[in-house]
């Protein structure tokens, strides 16, 4: 039987809130010292969704709850993808887990 996906249920919402915990975690241990301020923010925007994520799901309102944990993951994704996390987990950030290939040009 497939499940139903257009559904936000319990287990769902906690498998999104332990995916962004996990990924707060680590951008808070992989702070790019050298753009610190800017990861602080970003890390700021990112908590505050999930707090709110946090107080929508006690009222009850999952969706918004939801929306809440796309918008702090959005922020963790964008720190990572502009280099303010020092990240490499492609599980919980868009991005390498190694360093690409060199390109090889054509003369």
């Amino acid at each position: 039987m497939l499940k139903s996906m257009d559904k936000i249920t319990p287990e769902r919402l906690q498998k999104y809130f332990s995916y962004t915990r996990d990924a707060l975690l680590e951008a808070k241990a992989a702070i790019n010292k050298q753009k610190e301020k800017d990861a602080l923010d970003f890390l700021d925007m990112a908590s505050r969704y999930f707090s709110d994520a946090e107080f929508f799901e006690k009222k009850g309102d999952r969706v918004t709850a939801f929306a809440a944990l796309n918008y702090a993951h959005g922020w963790l994704d964008a720190g990572a993808r502009i280099k303010l996390f020092l990240v490499t987990n492609s599980r919980l950030f868009t991005v390498d887990d190694v360093e690409p290939a060199p390109r090889v040009t054509k003369h």
